[in-house]
């Protein structure tokens, strides 16, 4: 069971909704769990080879601190956790599609995309490219 924090304050709702689902690799890690299911923590990794064991780790804590995901641990040796979306999760799709649209229709500020979650029909690409055995 999570433990309760004593509440912290914001000045408006932007800045919650920033605080916990924002950054480099929050939004990622929801759109993966969303698009693709569960994922076991090296899957995650394969799919953003640039975050390191410590961030990941650190970010898919805070998410399911705030219950945006659930970690489901196996007792099995060796260790088996997976990680999978909840239902304020999902919640949440609708506001990264609306990001996307919105980086699109800016042509990206300039930013050169090394791949395009919006756009293209990754989904089957995504799930051969994610290593079942991670």
């Amino acid at each position: 069971m999570l433990e309760k924090k004593k509440p912290q304050t914001a000045t408006c709702e932007i800045e919650v909704a920033f605080a916990v689902m924002g950054g480099k690799w929050k939004p990622l890690i929801l759109w993966f769990l969303g698009e693709l299911g569960t994922l076991r923590f090296g899957q995650l990794q394969h799919l953003m080879p640039e975050v390191t064991h410590r961030v990941l780790t650190k970010q898919l804590r805070e998410l399911e601190e705030n219950r945006l995901i659930q970690r489901k641990v196996y007792s099995e040796v060796p260790p088996k956790v997976e990680y999978s979306i909840t239902e304020k999760g999902r919640d949440a799709l609708p506001i990264l599609d609306l990001m996307c649209e919105w980086a699109s229709r800016n042509q990206y500020f300039g930013y050169e995309l090394k791949c395009n979650l919006c756009e293209e029909d990754l989904r089957r690409k995504l799930l051969q490219h994610a290593d079942p055995e991670a």
